[in-house]
Order: structure tokens, then sequence, then C-alpha cells
């Protein structure tokens, strides 16, 4: 049996991925807090509730009633200790830097109660390489969300060999109660399951492009209608964020040295023209038209 039960929820970070998992635990009847160091994305953040839950309520999804009450329950404040002071569940998802998160992780085990359990939405770092900064590496570990996080079901739930299984249990029952799918995974491996498939074939993408063998467009066409995938390479790399792409190699080449992990040179060159997909309007696609 659990040690606690889960009932006030911080989200650390405000961008795409951290406001929708905030809608969803609100929605699941948590209470949450959304908190981001940057006030501009605080304050889309909370645009995008006010708006996401009235459409919803239009669309026949939610009542009126349902969707007053999940957006009592999500609230948006730029200081870390009113948002974790109470949290029995932290859920961590700044970029994809890891000394932010070794910072973030240290700051929150000095802020949040004893019992409560710290996740990391990371999609490739491992929680073992931030448990150490904290007094309670059993109760840290990987709660990996899908983007959309409010549409995709999946959710990939991380044991490290330093995570208690009471952590687990309670993460994954979590999961259940936002309505995700959890997959347990039993030991760390870097980009875990779905990232390490999507990876393969992102990078396979890129060197036929880099090569100029066929066009973006061109590469998720065949991909689309060859082997069923809901969106080309191209078109994914333009919704998660073609600053994460380059942000998840970059670390990877430092940390291991190995070239191939180096972002790709159009990654480079779309990164530093702040070309970095939906988010910014531009990417491999034009989204501005």
């Amino acid at each position: 049996m659990a040690s606690f039960e889960v009932k006030n929820i911080c989200v650390i970070g405000a961008g795409n991925m951290g406001h929708q998992i905030s809608l969803s635990a609100a929605l699941a009847g948590y209470k949450v807090v959304c908190t981001d160091i940057n006030e501009e994305i605080l304050q889309k953040a909370e645009k995008f509730a006010d708006t996401y839950l009235p459409e919803r309520v239009a669309k026949g999804k939610l009542t009126g009633d349902q969707a007053k009450a999940a957006r009592a329950r999500v609230s948006f404040t730029g200081d870390l200790t009113e948002a974790a002071k109470d949290a029995d569940l932290v859920i961590e998802a700044a970029i994809e830097k890891l000394e932010l998160k070794r910072k973030i992780f240290a700051d929150l085990d000095k802020i949040c109660p004893p019992h409560a359990i710290l996740a990391t939405n990371s999609s490739y770092i491992v929680s073992s390489k931030i448990a150490d900064v904290t007094g309670r590496p059993e109760k840290v570990c990987n709660m990996h969300f899908f983007n959309p996080a409010l549409v995709m079901k999946l959710v990939e739930v991380v044991k490290g060999p330093h995570v208690s299984e009471d952590t687990v249990e309670i993460v994954m029952d979590v999961c259940k109660k936002l309505g995700k799918i959890p997959v347990m995974l039993q030991k760390e491996i870097y980009g875990f399951l779905v990232n390490r498939i999507v990876s393969a074939i992102k990078t396979e993408a890129l060197y036929i492009y880099d090569m100029g063998v066929a066009t973006p467009q061109d590469i998720d066409t065949a991909v689309v209608h060859a082997l069923g995938h809901p969106m080309g390479p191209f078109r994914l790399l333009d919704l998660t964020g073609i600053d994460l792409t380059y942000y998840v190699g970059t670390e990877r080449y430092q940390e291991t040295g190995d070239p191939r992990y180096k972002p790709s040179p159009i990654i480079v060159e779309k990164f530093v023209k702040k070309e970095w997909g939906r988010k910014t309007g531009k990417g491999f696609y034009d989204y501005c038209k």
C-alpha cells in the first residue's frame, strides 16, 4: 500500500508541456500550482487555461461546472517556494539542461515537505543524474509525458536503482488517475522507450536531408504513407521543438564526446535562427501562413 495519497501537485515550468500537465492534473481533481521564472510564459499559460477550458465546454467535452472547478484548482505563480511548499508531488518540466535541473531539485529538496516525490519530465536525462543533490533520492524519479500532454495518453515511469517501490507505486497511481496509460521501465536507459525508437528515425531523416537526398516534406510524406505514422519526423520536430532537439543533442555530446550525438547541421541552423517549430511560427514548415 502506498504511504500517502497525492492531493497537491506542483509543476515546474509553464511552457507547452508544463501548462498542459498542469491542466491535465487539475481536470483529474488535483490542486495544482504551476510556476516559472519567466513572467511572460506564465501569463501565456494562464491565458491558455482561460481559453482551453471554455473551448472544451463549447465542444461538449466538459460541463460548465467541470470547467469552472478545474480552473479553480490550478494557479500560476513566479514564486517557487509558494508553488512547492505544500506539494505531495512535483513534476519538473524545465528545459533539457542537466545543471539547471540539478539546481531546481536541490532547491525543491529544501522547500518541499519531507514526504514529497520529486519527478522530472525530462525526455532523456535519467533521474540518477539528479537524485544525489537531494536528501531523498528514493523519492526522485522520471515521469515522462508526451506532447501534447492533454491529448497523449502514454507516460513513461522509470525506476532507477535509487527509486523506492513506494515512489513508483504512487507515481503510477497518479498517472492512472490522470487518465493516462503508464509504462514502467525497470532500468534506466538514455532516451527511455519511445524516444530511443523515434530518435533512430529522426537521425536517419536528418541525415537524408543533410545529404540533399530529399526535402523534409517528401521525407514526411514517405514516412506517413509508407510506414503509417500519424506524422513524419520533420513535423514531429516542429511539434516537440527544434530547440529541444538541439539542447538534447548538445547535452549528450558534451557528456559523451561521441560525435554521432552532435546536432545535425540543419538543427544548428534552425536553432540559431530561432526557427524552432510551432512555438515560434516557423521550423521545417511555416505556421504563419
